[in-house]
């Protein structure tokens, strides 16, 4: 396939690794806004790759403050790809995206939003992502520290006659609270119609040019909220209008993570891994069921083992919530027992602010994975006791219309 290579200000460019380079060897990365982030006091820590702002005034008061208004968080360690057809074929990116995840895509309208994964031959998760039908392309959001597997795995599969681009100029912001929705439209008018999971191009002006920017209804939060894809030359001044709103606070990694536990959102890397399926991670939402009856995607047989096993009661194990007595939470690693027995191992953990209690992200023997079980976690050579619990912890509050 082919693959653009050159930076542009427009919606092209990228980075490519040689063949001799892997990301670990390479220093990590500025973010566009990264001089605005230690202006406005984070603390910068690495993440994916990058330097990230973990927090600004403190974690739990960016949690409670985007659960109550709205924060601004920067995501923009996300790999931002586009796949193209050509001329005579415009149908022929979502066909062959089609064939190597289990969603449906060439159905996917102008506008639409859908979450998906890449699989292996095994089934196994190379990464999960969210596939959008902008019209003139197919667009995909990714994880920063796997697009570079990704962008990979694309080049290795799809046809020649596809173009991938990677759109590393642009930045994104993730706005996110039941304010934004008031708040991106003072700002943006248009965008307040939007609803879950549908995207769409705005225009913006700031000191006498015009800004584009895509922007999506969707985040990693729970509560409703948008991604915005703008160019990393306006990323600051989208970034100091949005936040002079004073609905509007930053918001660093680790109110971000607090939060997707809260909303029982998976992160790849902790609970999906190339070691996990789909069924067994719970994503069985992802598995269109026409797809799942005509097969004909990337790791197909071996999922299709996993849902009959899923079905037959035999599956190994499955991701499950669990909610801890007292306060002292299970984090990542943590051995989950029934009895005397190991039935699981944590793979995200943290204390909820919201409800005021530790939760956490576990798989579990299957025989022990129906809600209401009682388990016990072991913190610090203790048993705490623990229940599987449904997910999401807390309802999610995604705008769907009124």
């Amino acid at each position: 396939m082919r693959f653009v290579s050159e930076r542009c200000c427009t919606y092209q460019g990228t980075k490519d690794l040689s063949d001799d380079e892997t990301p670990e060897d390479l220093p990590l990365e500025v973010l566009p806004l990264d001089a605005w982030h230690r202006e406005q006091g984070a603390r910068m820590v690495p993440f994916a790759g990058y330097e990230m702002p973990i927090q600004y005034e403190g974690i739990v008061t960016e949690h409670e403050w985007t659960r109550s208004s709205a924060s601004l968080f920067d995501v923009s360690h996300m790999g931002q790809l586009a796949l193209k057809s050509p001329e005579d074929d415009p149908g022929l990116a979502a066909r062959e995206l089609e064939k190597l995840l289990p969603g449906a895509i060439t159905s996917l309208k102008p506008g639409r939003m859908r979450y998906s994964l890449l699989l292996t031959e095994a089934g196994g998760i190379i990464d999960d992502l969210m596939v959008t039908n902008t019209g003139p392309h197919i667009s995909l959001v990714v994880n920063g520290a796997c697009k570079w597997d990704d962008i990979a795995h694309l080049r290795e599969h799809l046809p020649d006659e596809v173009t991938l681009t990677h759109y590393d100029d642009f930045a994104l912001l993730a706005l996110q609270g039941p304010e934004a929705g008031e708040v991106l439209e003072k700002l943006v008018p248009g965008t307040g119609a939007l609803t879950f999971m549908t995207a769409g191009l705005f225009e913006w002006s700031v000191n006498d040019k015009t800004a584009h920017l895509w922007v999506s209804r969707a985040g990693y939060t729970g509560e409703d909220g948008f991604e915005i894809s703008v160019h990393e030359s306006h990323a600051a001044n989208l970034a100091s209008a949005l936040v002079a709103d004073e609905r509007v606070k930053p918001a660093g990694l680790g109110a971000r993570d607090s939060l997707r536990l809260e909303a029982g959102l998976p992160l790849y890397g902790h609970d999906l891994s190339q070691d996990t399926d789909p069924v067994s991670a719970d994503l069985t939402f992802a598995l269109s069921k026409k797809r799942r009856e005509t097969g004909d995607y990337h790791g197909f047989p071996a999922i299709a083992a996993r849902l009959a096993e899923s079905e037959s009661g035999t599956l190994e194990k499955r991701r499950v919530g669990l909610k801890l007595e007292g306060r002292l939470p299970a984090r990542e690693g943590a051995v989950v027992f029934a009895g005397d027995t190991k039935v699981g191992t944590v793979t995200s953990g943290g204390f909820s602010p919201t409800l005021g209690a530790p939760i956490a992200m576990a798989y579990i023997d299957f025989a022990h994975a129906a809600e209401g079980t009682r388990l016990e976690c072991e913190v610090r050579g203790k048993r705490l006791p623990a229940t599987v619990s449904p997910m999401p912890f807390v309802p999610h509050r995604y705008f769907r219309g009124n």
